[in-house]
């Protein structure tokens, strides 16, 4: 169990969270967070509703400034940054949020280009197509997909287009927004391997915020679970599966209970 030290794990660090701290007005969300997440590595930030998993993931990414603490990313403590710093910086993140967040008047091709077209205006349409078409087939996609619309997919084909699109631009970090939540079995299960995939293939530094242990089970090589503001727990999952600590214990025992 790490309370008040980040926790320690293999591996050049590519996010060190320090003793993070964030209120907004009287509600304490954050009360000092320690963190530590290896280069190529899968961790999953776990947690139940209102556990702060969301507020913590946007400090990550600078969206949010913490009242106290560093945000280290690849080296760099992000708090101080300027608005142009830090747009610079979030271009080492892909996201992938929880219902994809494709644009459903654009096309496959057209979603995945559209971060190439907004961040590398210096390329022609020939090495536009050439890098959508590697991403698509990356991700097992068809190229008979290219043009339809994401109304048209399974939601386990328009998760494949979002994480495309997060990764068109080469991210060093892929974030994954409650991935799992609301979808079926078979559905979670292509979900999984598709983390799993994209870690294995593009060596990225992947973190996935969820409240579905199983899926995260499946997919971390280390869990940090959060409760009350800090982590109370952080290792590999089998590490969280002997977990003594009563928020873990009971969190295990409930979901387990209903799944």
């Amino acid at each position: 169990m790490v309370t008040d030290s980040a926790p320690a794990a293999p591996g050049r660090p590519m996010i060190q969270i320090i003793d993070l701290h964030k209120t907004f007005g009287e509600h304490k969300v954050l009360t000092g967070i320690n963190l530590t997440i290896p280069e190529g590595s899968t961790c999953v930030i776990l947690g139940g509703s209102g556990s702060g998993k969301t507020v913590l993931m946007k400090h990550m990414i600078g969206l949010l400034k913490p009242d106290h603490g560093q945000v280290i990313v690849d080296g760099e403590d992000i708090v101080p940054l300027g608005d142009a710093a830090l747009e610079k910086m979030r271009r080492k993140f892909g996201m992938v949020f929880q219902a994809a967040a494709l644009f459903d008047s654009m096309t496959v091709f057209e979603n995945v280009a559209f971060p190439l077209r907004e961040h590398r205006k210096e390329m022609s349409e020939e090495q536009v197509r050439q890098l959508v078409r590697a991403k698509l087939d990356l991700m097992g996609l068809p190229a008979s997909v290219e043009g339809r619309y994401p109304a048209d997919l399974s939601g386990g084909m328009r998760k494949r287009v979002g994480l495309a699109r997060a990764v068109v631009l080469e991210p060093k970090i892929v974030l994954y927004d409650e991935p799992t939540t609301g979808l079926d079995p078979i559905t979670t299960a292509y979900v999984d391997e598709m983390i799993l995939a994209a870690q294995a293939k593009l060596k990225v530094t992947s973190v996935v915020i969820s409240h579905d242990i199983s899926s995260a089970f499946n997919v971390a090589d280390y869990i940090a679970f959060l409760s009350k503001g800090v982590i109370v727990e952080f290792g590999p999952p089998e590490q969280l599966r002997e977990s003594q600590h009563p928020v873990v214990r009971n969190f295990l025992e409930t979901w387990f209970g209903k799944n």
